[in-house]
Formats: structure tokens, C-alpha cells, sequence
């Protein structure tokens, strides 16, 4: 028998300008798909578009990490709030055309952070600019979102039962709803839901989107809006979330 090669996951850079963050940032994504048994595959920003789909055409899925940078209000069709951070177009490029691919394809995808913000938007989706803004002035407090490296774990989510990241963190058929601690670093969220996606995690204290998954039985599509790069080495959730990842693109081989 001949040995098993490990699927590659294509992981664009997570800010085209400001290099520091990425190159602190994109070692923690390599190292859980690797512990997954995947094969981490940086995509540079700066490539061409017949380069990135060259690369992709020997990738097996797309990871979308994490950025600084938040998507243009202008491609949901919103007026840009003062709280929203400067955009990153080729960063938006890039994601655009892995999951072009992607869809095109049948390759999983795993969305985190900004992630699941650019994948809800690609699909048509809007999002909620800064959140203290959306929320009632009394749930405000109630949740710090952005509380990020300053601790381990923020605040806890909420799964859907029955719904596939359920299945997947729980490691069984989840028919009650699942309470994750997670650890979180955004002011982003969701707001209207892309096509074919479907919210499957919320926040219990203030209701904040905070997973989707896709609704297409053959798609592995899953994007969390928490950080579980950050705690695969100690935690049993974030490890299951890269693995099944890995074991769609296996699958898919």
C-alpha cells in the first residue's frame, strides 16, 4: 500500500499590507491543520489570479483565517460605520477566488473569524459592523467579544443540535443544544445570511451569530466566528473542528 498523502489546505495570508500581523498570526492556522494531519499551503496575496488558481488546482480545501482588516461595507451594500476598520481588497480577492474554486468544486472550506464574515459575504450576506452599535444598550456589557488574547476563553457559544458542528464538537448526535467556552477577538458579526448557509452557533447572552454552516449535503462548508487555532493543543472542540476539515478533504480525494 502506498502511503497516505496528506490533504492540503489552502490558507491565504491574513492581511496583504500589514505583515507583522500575518506572520504572527498564520503559524497558529498551520499548526492545527498540521496536528489534523493536513498539509498547511500559504497563499500570498500578492500572486497573480491564474497563479492562486494554479495553486489551488493542487489544494484539496481552503482554511480563510483571521485578519485585522474588516470587508468593505461598500459589497453588502451599507454605509460605512466610523468603527469599521480599513478594508483589504486583495485579501477579499484572494478569498473571493479560493472559494469561487471551492463551490466550483466541492472543497471544504473552514471559515474563522474574519473568515466567516468574508464567506457570508461572498454568498450575499450583510454583517453586523460593530457590535455595541446593534445591540440593546443592556446587553452590551454582557459579552466582551473582542476580549481575544487577553484571555483564554471570552464567553461561551450556543450549537444548534442536529446541526453538523454539533456532530462534530460533540462527537456524537447532539439532540440537545451544546454550550462551547470559546475564545473570541471580533466586532464583526453576521447579520443577514448568505445563500446556502445557514446560522448553527449564536452567543445565549446577547444572541450574536456566531457559526455558520453550509446547507449542501455533499459541501463541507463551517464557519466559526471564535478563535480555535488558539487552543488545539488543549482543547478537544478546537481539535475536532480542523480534523473534520481534514477528514472532508480526505474524503473528497
Amino acid at each position: 500500500m502506498g502511503e497516505t498523502v496528506a490533504p492540503r489546505i489552502a490558507i491565504p495570508m491574513p492581511h496583504s499590507t500589514d505583515t507583522e500581523y500575518g506572520e504572527r498570526a498564520i503559524p497558529q492556522y498551520e499548526h492545527a491543520v498540521a496536528l489534523a494531519g493536513g498539509e498547511p499551503v500559504r497563499v500570498a496575496l500578492d500572486q497573480t489570479q491564474d497563479e492562486i488558481r494554479k495553486l489551488m488546482g493542487t489544494c484539496d480545501a481552503v482554511l480563510l483565517p483571521g485578519s485585522n482588516a474588516d470587508v468593505d461595507p461598500a459589497r453588502f451594500h451599507a454605509a460605512r460605520s466610523p468603527h469599521t476598520a480599513a478594508a483589504d481588497p486583495r485579501r477579499d480577492a484572494v478569498d473571493d477566488l479560493l472559494l469561487d474554486d471551492a463551490y466550483k468544486q466541492r472543497k471544504p472550506v473552514l471559515g474563522i473569524c474574519y473568515g466567516l464574515q468574508s464567506l457570508n459575504v461572498y454568498r450575499a450576506g450583510s454583517l453586523v459592523q460593530h457590535i455595541p452599535e446593534f445591540l440593546p444598550e443592556a446587553a452590551r456589557a454582557k459579552v466582551d467579544h473582542e476580549a481575544g488574547r487577553k484571555v483564554p476563553i471570552a464567553h461561551a457559544v450556543e450549537i444548534e443540535p442536529e446541526s453538523r458542528l454539533a456532530q462534530i464538537v460533540a462527537d456524537k448526535n447532539a439532540d440537545a443544544p451544546l454550550l462551547v467556552p470559546v475564545n473570541s477577538s471580533h466586532h464583526q458579526s453576521a447579520e443577514a445570511i448568505g445563500k446556502g448557509l445557514r446560522v448553527v452557533a449564536r452567543c445565549p447572552d446577547d444572541g450574536i451569530i456566531e457559526a455558520l454552516e453550509g446547507t449542501a449535503p455533499d459541501h463541507f462548508v463551517l464557519a466559526v466566528q471564535w478563535h480555535p487555532e488558539r487552543s488545539v493543543d488543549d482543547d478537544a472542540a478546537s481539535r475536532a473542528i480542523f480534523r473534520a476539515l481534514i477528514d472532508a478533504a480526505s474524503r473528497r480525494r
